[in-house]
């Protein structure tokens, strides 16, 4: 996966413009040209090789891949997939209705393709959430410091629409939140809304044209449309220790924070001695609200993470004034742009040679690890702690990390680091975490332990036609047209999975997946059509960009294991985000706007027969 995160310029508080790099610009406007040349070669071979021996500890320890991670949360387990935020089920009336488009998922995938269909007339709109209300990651993600670490201004859509301006340069989880709340009010989510339902099944019903929604709450909902928009990252899951059901101690998930234990302030933690497992991004935006709060603070890293200075501030009220109309469609264009390059910088990058230019990637990319290196030192004062938290391995192998009090958590006397090198923590007792024969007493253990990542259908069986369903046509590779739509599931849509470009700011990937999503529907209402679905050709045309774009190394399987590589599993080339860029894949999807009669195999309404159902 790559990140494109660029220079822009900012009025900060004393009104004055100043150039301000978010995270590490510089590595993806470096010019190759110039770049990766500080040090002689041997220099940056012996780090990638240190980065590989890394890379092969991890994976010595933990060889089964994405199987070490356990995501189904039954029986003893049960209670780390709870809604803490609302423990009441609020009784209803069972569903058995019909509506033109369902959402599965009620965060920004939802509300953003919402907005847009109710651009082209589309009033029948029902979201299906398991949470109890919109919102997404941001109505689960509720742990103390959770913010976003995209620039808000950019990551927080509609703002023009909604005459809002985000109060600070990275917006904190309650702010965006309010923000969902305010979009589903604004285009009418609430009317149809269904809250505290998980979707079990959805299969389609070719005789009628439809899909047959099932959910945990006995409804049996029909739609012409359904769009899977659980997000990437929705299922928590936990990692596989022997012994998590017999902690005596109070413990859950980072989704599911409990407050009612913790105190809203975290005040309740006083006395308590608390370990968190896991050193991902939401550890290291929970750390330092613990680590002020805790007694005690046991931090279990198996991997560290890259951390970089995050530099937030409030937004200055006189800039926010003085924004034109259009000003983030403006921004967002010009992040999709990229850099401009002059004709003598074009030049020089053509005449290199393809291995040269990848050797001063990856030498550039060294150097900008190495100052996550020299940062980590200037900040913890221990020098076995620091060295502990230095990350070896590449810039993107893993999620980047963005926090300015993370690191100096570390010097405090009541926050203790227990690096397990790679290895990660096989047992619990009754009274806590073990680690290379030592027990660790504690009152609560938090795990930061991610979520199932890229699952199409969660908790949820999608079934298509010829009763296929669609992990099963998944097992012989992943195919797609733009991670939208696959041929055999017609008017199903899903938005940020396989197949798709990613981009660290997600919402612009949702909003062109949404505005393509609208388009086909608006062709198929236009066009009197009970159902499209695309053809084989067109699927194989994608798959086929997929694999021509994942890239000419190994990177993946040079990194050591995360999300981002499916654990270090081997994976067929097609099984992953396409890499021919975001202006690319937005390029694709407007071309195919414009011929759509040339990619759906549709059904005209009279051709649709009245099954019974």
């Amino acid at each position: 996966m790559t990140v494109k995160l660029t220079i822009e310029t900012i009025n900060v508080a004393d009104s004055k413009q100043i150039k301000k790099a978010d995270g590490v610009a510089q590595l993806s406007s470096f010019d190759p040209t110039t770049a990766g040349n500080k040090h002689p070669q041997s220099y940056y071979d012996a780090i990638k090789q240190k980065f590989a021996e890394q890379r092969d500890l991890r994976l010595n320890y933990r060889p089964e891949g994405t199987a070490q991670f356990n995501s189904k949360l039954d029986g003893d387990l049960a209670h780390f997939g709870e809604d803490t935020y609302n423990r009441d089920i609020k009784p209803r009336e069972v569903l058995t209705d019909t509506v033109d488009v369902l959402f599965i998922g009620g965060g920004f995938s939802a509300l953003l393709t919402t907005a847009q269909l109710r651009d082209i007339g589309v009033d029948s709109i029902r979201i299906v959430e398991r949470g109890a209300d919109v919102g997404g990651t941001w109505y689960w993600n509720r742990y103390p410091g959770a913010a976003c670490d995209v620039v808000s201004y950019d990551y927080m859509p509609l703002l023009e629409e909604l005459d809002y301006v985000p109060k600070h340069r990275y917006a904190k989880a309650p702010e965006i939140y309010a923000h969902c709340q305010a979009i589903a009010k604004k285009y009418d989510v609430y009317d149809l809304a269904v809250f505290q339902t998980t979707v079990t099944s959805t299969e389609w019903n070719e005789g009628e044209k439809l899909w047959h929604v099932k959910t945990d709450r006995g409804d049996h909902m029909k739609a012409q449309f359904v769009i899977c928009a659980n997000g990437p990252m929705s299922k928590p899951k936990l990692a596989k220790i022997n012994g998590i059901e017999k902690f005596k101690g109070h413990s859950f998930h980072t989704s599911r924070w409990d407050y009612n234990y913790c105190g809203q302030d975290l005040s309740n933690l006083e006395n308590k001695r608390v370990a968190i497992i896991g050193t991902g991004a939401t550890a290291v935006q929970a750390v330092p609200e613990l680590a002020k709060a805790a007694k005690e603070l046991y931090v279990f890293q198996r991997t560290p993470s890259s951390i970089d200075i995050r530099d937030d501030w409030a937004t200055d009220p006189n800039w926010a004034r003085k924004l034109k109309p259009g000003w983030q469609h403006k921004r967002r264009q010009r992040n999709i742009n990229g850099p401009e390059l002059s004709e003598e910088q074009k030049a020089k990058r053509a005449a290199l040679d393809k291995d040269e230019k990848l050797r001063r990637q990856e030498n550039a990319n060294i150097d900008y690890m190495m100052w996550i290196h020299q940062r980590i030192d200037d900040l913890v004062k221990d020098q076995k702690t620091a060295d502990a938290l230095k990350p070896w391995y590449m810039f993107m192998c893993k999620r980047p990390c963005f926090h300015d009090e993370y690191l100096p958590s570390f010097n405090r006397p009541n926050v203790h680091l227990v690096d397990t090198q790679g290895q990660g923590i096989h047992e619990i007792t009754e009274n806590g975490p073990v680690f290379d024969g030592k027990e660790y007493e504690v009152d609560l253990i938090i795990y930061a332990t991610g979520f199932e990542v890229q699952k199409t259908g969660i908790y949820n069986q999608i079934i298509g036609q010829n009763g296929l369903e669609i992990n099963e046509k998944y097992q012989e590779g992943i195919r797609t047209l733009f991670g939208v739509q696959s041929q055999g599931y017609p008017n199903l849509f899903v938005m940020a999975g396989y197949q798709a470009s990613f981009q660290f700011n997600i919402t612009d990937v949702l909003t062109v997946q949404g505005g393509y999503i609208a388009a086909c529907i608006d062709y198929a209402r236009k066009n009197n059509c009970a159902s499209i679905d695309i053809t084989p050709e067109i699927e194989e045309w994608w798959v086929q960009e997929v694999i021509n774009h994942r890239g000419k190394t190994d990177r993946n399987k040079d990194c050591t294991p995360g999300y981002y590589n499916f654990e270090g599993e081997e994976n067929r080339r097609q099984d992953g985000t396409y890499n021919g860029g975001f202006k690319r894949y937005i390029e694709h999807l407007e071309d195919m706007k414009k011929k759509m009669d040339g990619i759906f195999v549709a059904t005209k309404n009279a051709d649709a027969e009245q099954a019974p159902s």
